[in-house]
């Protein structure tokens, strides 16, 4: 075929409307850029996540860790077999009945976190919920980074023989890292210190920058943008 008979054709085809359509890029919701800003303050934001192990017969077991971003400390970790989304409501509660209530909870999509029993909670609780974007797990990096040492220090170099084994190793251990482990983004304070030196100077400690290093008043990841109301509102 020529050339000037293929500019015909084509020209034929456009007169009736015959072009193939250009098929256009999806378009992909990725949320704001705008970063979240946290007080540096205990409670300003609590960042949930599960993390998995075994028992030495085999059988799969679960740690709920709840951590506070600013303080660094972790406020609870929940080992069992199942944990359900009620389950973690529940713990919540109990949780904030100790140490008041959170500014803020950032975690992934878990069918847990996302359950009408949390979207409830939330709801009920005035508690500010925030889910990072999927396959982004270090949006939630302050979680991720204790599920890691946890894994090390711990999961990795124990053999559980049980639930209570489990629980009381876990205990014991998160105790230790609270209030016998110097971080250096907190200035070489444990974590439990730390907490205590926030609540002592009151958060006037926020705006002296000779206070606190850096990463206790860094913005939430970017992306952290998801809320309880965009679940409860997508039906």
């Amino acid at each position: 075929m020529t050339a000037s008979y293929m500019r015909s054709i084509y020209r034929l085809y456009r007169e009736e409307g015959l072009t193939v359509r250009k098929r256009r890029a999806r378009r992909r919701a990725v949320g704001t850029r705008a970063p979240i800003l946290v007080e540096a303050r205990a409670n300003a934001r609590w960042s949930l996540d599960f993390v998995h192990d075994q028992f030495a017969c085999g059988r799969r077991f679960r740690v709920l860790n709840i951590v506070d971003d600013v303080t660094r400390e972790c406020l609870a970790a929940i080992p069992d077999t199942s944990i359900s989304g009620r389950r973690v409501a529940r713990e919540l509660t109990d949780l904030i009945s100790r140490r008041g209530k959170p500014g803020m909870i950032v975690s992934d999509h878990g069918t847990e976190f996302t359950s009408n029993a949390i979207l409830a909670w939330s709801k009920d609780h005035r508690v500010e919920w925030h889910y990072i974007a999927p396959g982004k797990p270090m949006q939630n990096g302050y979680v991720e980074s204790f599920n890691g040492r946890m894994r090390d220090e711990l999961l990795n170099e124990s053999l559980f023989f049980g639930l209570d084994h489990a629980r009381s190793a876990i205990a014991e251990w998160r105790q230790d890292f609270n209030t016998a482990r110097p971080h250096s983004s907190l200035r070489y304070q444990t974590p439990a210190a730390f907490a205590g030196t926030l609540t002592a100077t009151g958060s006037d400690a926020s705006l002296d920058k000779g206070f606190a290093s850096p990463p206790v008043a860094q913005p939430a990841p970017n992306g952290v943008t998801e809320t309880v109301e965009t679940l409860i509102a997508a039906g």
